[in-house]
């Protein structure tokens, strides 16, 4: 897709929105390249993990399942973990010793027996090469306003593709190739991304932000933060409810084998949405897109064969990554440049627990109905979310957002959820 993408909007003068104006910040092509390389790799954990597990130990996929768990557990803990040490340490100090940990859980994956496995894939994700929230405080500290929703697009993108090619390339790798050296390739995949990261040492707060003072939890942790934690724990509960939702449908339909093509449309439409919304003249908040994802999710399980369920999770699709790079952006407004990292952090654990709990909570209602209960459920969980984010976000505007929207709570245009 063209890097120049036309928008109307507000104004009577369309508004062109050049990405290139993103890539060509210093530093940021590099630093997305990079965080690109990481991400894909991290996003391919848990399935190396699983297929090691079942092809390389000959266990079960209950036994895969609890090697998972505790890599995701340890995940959900990393983010406020490694974005406080960032605030306070330094992101090179962090990137360090995040890099360290991952080169040696991965050169040892193929010599660990199960019990030890487990403890490894904790660690593993407790310490985590943080390539997300880098990327993210790096595009708040490096563009201007006008500039960030698009820098965010961008980024929402990048995570959808890296969703898109990293468990696909260890399937596909893990059954041609021995499982430990896939664990292997893995592992240098994410020692390279952080080493890049580490090397690049981005900027992580704007010039006048170098002497930000870090204010004390409560005063930040506040209500609107709290609304945007809820919509991005519920937008990814919806998004990996609707991957089980879909799996189930074609399984009962006798066509199983077409679910990996209905996934990658699915991605395809998010990747198309987070740069259309990007190159908007003006933004939406994130408790209407929320509200939106739910709504036109709720009745895809009406659709029963899969090329008309291929049209059907379009509107999901287009609706994913403009929902996430919104929440993205709004943390990154709200929260004081001291404790950008941990906020940040706070916004990766809360998705990482969405998709944790998304999967089963969908399973649970196929089991007990039908497949197109899960649609329906992961709907109205972005609805239920979204209505939360909304009721709350009518309350009194966080006192770090911009002077402007602390004056006028009627403004969307920088806090996003407001």
């Amino acid at each position: 897709m063209s890097l120049y993408l036309w928008a109307g909007g507000g104004s009577s003068v369309p508004q062109v929105i050049r990405y290139r104006q993103i890539l060509v910040v210093p530093g940021m092509a590099a630093l997305l390249g990079v965080s690109f390389v990481a991400r894909t790799a991290v996003t391919a954990t848990v399935m190396a993990l699983t297929m090691y597990v079942v092809l390389g130990l000959h266990m079960s996929y209950t036994a895969a399942g609890g090697v998972s768990a505790a890599l995701t557990i340890g995940l959900a803990l990393s983010g406020p973990l490694l974005g406080r040490l960032i605030d306070r340490r330094g992101l090179r100090r962090v990137l360090g010793v995040t890099v360290a940990v991952q080169a040696g859980v991965w050169l040892s994956v193929p010599f660990l027996p199960y019990t030890a496995l487990l403890g490894a894939a904790f660690v593993a994700g407790l310490l985590m090469v943080p390539a997300q929230q880098v990327a993210r405080q790096a595009i708040a500290a490096s563009t201007t306003p006008a500039q960030r929703r698009a820098a965010f697009a961008l980024e929402s993108v990048q995570g959808e593709l890296s969703y898109l090619v990293g468990p696909a390339a260890v399937i596909l790798c893990a059954t041609k190739a021995s499982p430990g050296a896939v664990a292997w390739g893995l592992g240098t995949l994410i020692v390279v991304g952080g080493t890049g990261m580490a090397l690049l040492n981005p900027p992580l707060r704007a010039e006048d932000e170098a002497e930000a003072e870090r204010p004390p939890r409560r005063e930040w942790l506040d209500v609107g933060m709290v609304a945007v934690l809820t919509m991005a724990f519920g937008t990814t509960m919806l998004l990996s409810g609707v991957d089980i939702a879909v799996i189930a449908t074609l399984e009962e339909a006798g066509q199983a084998p077409w679910a990996a093509v209905v996934i990658a449309v699915l991605g395809a439409g998010s990747v198309t949405g987070g740069l259309v919304y990007g190159a908007l003249s003006r933004p939406l908040p994130t408790w209407f897109l929320l509200g939106l994802l739910g709504l036109v999710t709720l009745p895809i399980g009406l659709v029963r064969e899969w090329p008309w369920l291929c049209v059907a999770v379009l509107g999901t699709g287009l609706l994913a990554a403009p929902a996430l790079s919104a929440l993205a952006d709004t943390v990154t407004r709200l929260a004081p440049a001291g404790v950008r990292g941990e906020a940040t952090g706070l916004q990766s654990s809360a998705q990482s627990a969405g998709f944790a709990l998304g999967s089963p909570i969908a399973g649970v209602a196929v089991d007990v109905s039908v497949p197109a209960s899960g649609f329906a459920v992961a709907g109205l969980i972005g609805l239920a979310t979204a209505m939360t984010g909304y009721l709350l976000c009518r309350r009194r505007p966080s006192p770090w957002a911009p002077a402007s929207i602390r004056h006028d709570p009627t403004k969307t245009t920088d806090a996003g959820v407001l």
